[in-house]
């Protein structure tokens, strides 16, 4: 292996052990809809795998086009410890339930997601449940096709988004973080 490829390799590596890391708090995946006795916390965002990114924001749509679903999302900052302190201090507020949301520009981005992409959110419990892009996008237009007791509303929380690094970078995953 040339150094340069060496070096590239220990950076990767590197950072994803970072990345895995540094995970907050959110509800469990699941394909189905979670008993209590399988609703537990875990860490969220998923590790991203080298050249991939991991997005904090709120998913203002979802809708299909051409075949796959395009997504409007306005990235934020999801601030936790010193951080949120601060950042709540300079705005004139207080940090509550231990974090702090930093949404200066609501700047839409337009990301492409496929119809096979993961995705979960928070049901009753709060439990995470896996279900179906298209389903997510009849939920954040206030519909509930399969009845689910949804814990808060997506079309308000946020989610994680994982962004895969190949054109045209789709999002990957879509993970509702839970907000007490």
């Amino acid at each position: 292996m040339k150094p340069s490829l060496a070096l590239i390799a220990t950076v990767s590596i590197l950072v994803a052990a970072a990345f895995a890391s540094s995970r907050l708090l959110a509800a469990p995946a699941s394909s189905s809809l979670s008993t209590k006795a399988s609703c537990h916390l875990q860490s969220l965002p998923p590790a991203a795998p080298a050249l991939q990114n991991t997005l904090w924001g709120h998913i203002k749509s979802l809708a299909r086009k051409s075949g796959r679903f395009e997504m409007r999302f306005d990235p934020a900052l999801l601030l936790h410890g010193v951080t949120a302190n601060r950042a709540a201090a300079e705005d004139g507020r207080e940090v509550t339930n231990d974090y702090y949301i930093v949404d200066e520009t609501h700047r839409l981005l337009t990301y492409i997601v496929t119809a096979t992409a993961r995705v979960t959110i928070l049901t009753k419990g709060p439990c995470s449940t896996g279900i179906t892009v298209s389903e997510l996008a009849q939920i954040l237009k206030g519909k509930n096709p399969k009845h689910r007791r949804l814990f808060g509303q997506p079309s308000t929380s946020g989610f994680w988004i994982r962004v895969g690094n190949k054109y045209p970078n789709p999002a990957l995953s879509l993970d509702q973080q839970y907000q007490p």
